[in-house]
């Protein structure tokens, strides 16, 4: 029997058009002045304005805080916290993708607690409770609306830091996947292929649990058939919904369950290089499957009844399985060695010296160590 501990902190509202809502459950939460953390390509879009505009028509006064950056630093979180000191919001909405929403967790930590990011970095470090938080995702791929971790990356040494705190859980996350029928291709692939990364990483993880395993399944199922579909068909809403209720479920599943080395291994490249996480992800997710599966293939392979793969044809074993996910990458148009990103072989040692250092490598099913990441990041050449 296996012990956990699972309670669900997110109420999910989902459904084209949703967004209009928006002002209406901020209702509900008791707020009348709300934040709204979003970027300037949300802006640019209109994204931001309609979520604004339903605010307003609910009688909610609003102020947005637009200066998100992707992959959003400590200098951007305490941009953000020195302007909902003179709003003095009662509620915060993150509007637009991953990057929003872990922006908006970092000032609701500061804003409410004090201090500075880094104080939070690890888990359970808030000590007062935190503002009510909406989260309308824009993407399908982080999973953030449904997770109580903020990753920033401090502005200065570039390290990615994982602020976990309960209290930073969304109240609400608001899934309207017309909002992601804007995002340009290469978008949607990269956010895709980590959600894709995340369903299959819980899945297997020394945390997974029977609560969990529901959430990877059927995220796994619902974003293996669609990926390819909405990068063919971007204006499909229906692949869309599919794309981000199965972002939103991993989402739920790395709550609960955690991630792996695959995620340990995309940090680095990410720091190092500026490798797109998404396109790290890529890289280095099949060859961790095939890392794991020297031991626990059986757990692979049942996420693999009913798949008919690319071609049409079922899906056959753990090389069938890693063979999906590098043809999904490749048909995104996304590298799938790191030779091609420039990746310098003589800086292999560093970065599997900096993959061990990440929280995430210590929830993979196999032990990792520096040897262990090495010799993936050698296998990924």
């Amino acid at each position: 029997m296996l012990p956990f501990d699972f309670q669900m902190r997110t109420r999910v509202v989902f459904g084209p058009g949703k967004v209009d809502s928006l002002g209406e459950l901020a209702g509900e939460l008791g707020a009348r002045r709300a934040l709204v953390v979003s970027d300037p390509g949300i802006v640019a879009a209109g994204h931001a304005e309609h979520g604004l505009a339903a605010l307003r028509r609910a009688k909610i006064e609003v102020q947005l805080f637009d200066g998100v950056e992707q992959n959003p630093t400590t200098a951007c979180v305490d941009k953000g916290v020195e302007l909902a000191r003179r709003f003095e919001p009662e509620l915060i909405v993150g509007l637009g993708g991953g990057s929003s929403m872990d922006c908006a967790k970092g000032i609701n930590f500061i804003y409410t607690n004090g201090g500075r990011i880094q104080d939070y970095w690890g888990v359970g470090k808030a000590l007062k409770e935190m503002l009510p938080m909406i989260a309308v995702p824009t993407t399908s791929g982080t999973g953030s609306e449904a997770q109580s971790f903020a990753l920033i990356s401090d502005a200065e040494t570039h390290v990615k830091m994982a602020c976990g705190d309960k209290k930073a859980a969304f109240r609400i996350a608001l899934l309207d996947p017309a909002l992601t029928v804007t995002q340009p291709t290469k978008v949607t692939a990269l956010t895709g292929i980590d959600a894709v990364a995340h369903a299959l990483e819980t899945y297997v993880t020394t945390k997974r649990n029977p609560m969990s395993l529901l959430y990877s399944r059927e995220a796994w199922r619902l974003l293996e058939e669609n990926f390819l579909h909405v990068l063919q068909n971007p204006s499909d809403i229906e692949a869309r919904g599919g794309m981000q209720l199965g972002a939103c479920l991993a989402g739920f599943a790395i709550e609960f369950s955690m991630l792996g080395a695959t995620h340990a291994l995309a940090n680095p490249l990410t720091a190092h290089y500026g490798v797109v996480h998404g396109q790290a992800i890529a890289v280095m997710l099949p060859h961790v499957i095939r890392f794991n599966a020297e031991v626990h293939a059986a757990w692979y392979e049942e996420l693999l009844d009913g798949l008919t793969g690319i071609d049409g044809r079922g899906v056959q074993g753990v090389d069938g399985l890693c063979a999906l996910v590098t043809e999904f990458a490749a048909r995104a148009g996304l590298a799938t060695r790191l030779r091609d990103l420039k990746v310098e072989p003589a800086k292999l040692p560093q970065l599997a010296t900096d993959a061990a250092k990440q929280w995430t490598g210590t929830f993979n099913p196999r032990k990792v160590g520096e040897a262990e990441l090495l010799a993936l990041y050698e296998a990924a050449m």
